[in-house]
């Protein structure tokens, strides 16, 4: 089949498309709640004629199709964040609402649009392409919203799948994406000594100790390096916790929460010798806390992995983003516009961690992820289940 005639599939796919959709949105999964909705995957993947569909002990939902030696894996993370403010709907977040053409609702956009579309690309794909060379893997993966890349790293390091290629499914706007910021979260501790507060001069205030540090941290912003495609890095204390006997005491320990995000060149070591330059400059004895995620799956597995969420960069030129563009270009008649996210994605461990070529490609808009506006068109699925059902076969050919 000539690669234009599979957005024709995909458009005789729109139904189920859209129904496979509806129902994932309508089943809440936020961070370590996933269980109701990788069911429903399961069951959708076998429905469509996956050739082995797993759930691993993690809870990540993984479907096969063929056997060739070259790996090649499609992931969509299937959790949520959680819906703040509901006041701010405008519609039922587990309602799945269609209107004129969009689906709205909690995950529409990030990312279970990625997993319907990647669902019946991969239906389409073995019905209409063929899997001669390779094996694909869909994956419905978990947890990502509270620690990024760290499904990936379970499935990595326990031997279920080392893939040659990823292509991850967050929502692009029907672009192809090479890369975005990494991030580290970090904590820095000071210490002092309690007393009563009223004769603070008998103690030494932990807070005080912690204001150049602050200082600091605030001037380092302003002067960290940039990127012509990635942009500038930043640094912002995000929150302050401290320790004293009561409301009435001078603090022994004040605790800051540090959100690092990281352009090209910056790694967690580069960071820790930017702290520890503001600690020498000002005099002040602090203590770098590193911060790892350990809470457990719904499956009730821990699998700890430190809070750093290292950048990644494809070159234009690198055969996987030719072969992303040469895919869109050939299902779609038309151009891709190469660019980046703003936000984080399983690609720091794929790509960031292990050196995995991994591009992006997928339906929906960023602008909507995490916001009451959640939502994604029907178009954008169709579209992106037609593009999914060739690349596999671009990318080994």
């Amino acid at each position: 089949m000539r690669p234009k005639h599979l957005l024709k599939a995909a458009w005789q796919h729109e139904q189920e498309i859209v129904a496979f959709l509806r129902d994932i949105v309508m089943i809440p999964s936020y961070s370590g709640n996933e269980e109701k909705v990788v069911k429903r995957i399961a069951l959708e993947m076998e429905k469509v004629g996956f050739d082995e569909v797993k759930i691993d002990p993690l809870g990540n939902v993984i479907g096969r199709i063929g056997s060739g030696p070259r790996v090649i894996a499609m992931d969509a993370h299937i959790d949520t964040v959680e819906l703040g403010n509901e006041r701010l709907w405008k519609v039922d977040p587990f309602g799945a609402v269609l209107k004129d053409g969009i689906i709205y609702g909690r995950g529409a956009s990030d990312q279970k649009a990625g997993m319907a579309s990647l669902v019946y690309g991969a239906k389409i794909m073995k019905e209409l392409v063929g899997t001669d060379g390779f094996t694909l893997y869909v994956t419905g993966t978990v947890m990502e919203e509270d620690c990024d890349g760290l499904c990936w790293k379970y499935i990595i390091d326990n031997n279920e799948i080392r893939p040659d290629y990823v292509v991850i499914s967050e929502p692009t706007n029907l672009n192809v994406y090479r890369g975005h910021r990494g991030r580290l979260e970090l904590q820095i501790r000071t210490e002092g000594r309690s007393c009563h507060a009223s004769a603070p001069e008998r103690g030494v205030n932990a807070i005080y100790k912690m204001v150049p540090v602050i200082q600091g941290i605030s001037l380092l912003n302003d002067r960290l390096k940039s990127d012509d495609f990635l942009g500038k890095g930043s640094v912002a204390v995000t929150q302050v916790f401290f320790k004293s006997p009561s409301q009435n005491a001078v603090p022994d320990e004040c605790t800051i929460q540090i959100d690092r995000r990281l352009t090209a060149g910056e790694t967690k070591e580069t960071v820790r010798q930017e702290l520890e330059d503001i600690f020498t400059s000002s005099k002040t004895k602090a203590e770098i806390v590193s911060l790892v995620y350990e809470e457990p799956a719904y499956t009730g597995v821990v699998f700890p992995m430190e809070k750093y969420f290292p950048t990644w960069v494809l070159d234009e030129d690198h055969p996987l983003v030719r072969k992303a563009v040469e895919s869109y270009r050939e299902v779609l008649e038309s151009e891709p516009d190469l660019g980046k996210w703003g936000f984080s994605t399983n690609g720091t461990v794929t790509a960031g961690l292990y050196g995995i070529p991994t591009v992006g490609f997928g339906p929906g808009n960023e602008i909507h992820a995490h916001s009451p506006d959640d939502q994604v068109s029907v178009e954008h699925l169709v579209k992106a289940a037609a593009v999914y059902a060739l690349m596999p076969a671009k990318i080994t050919e």
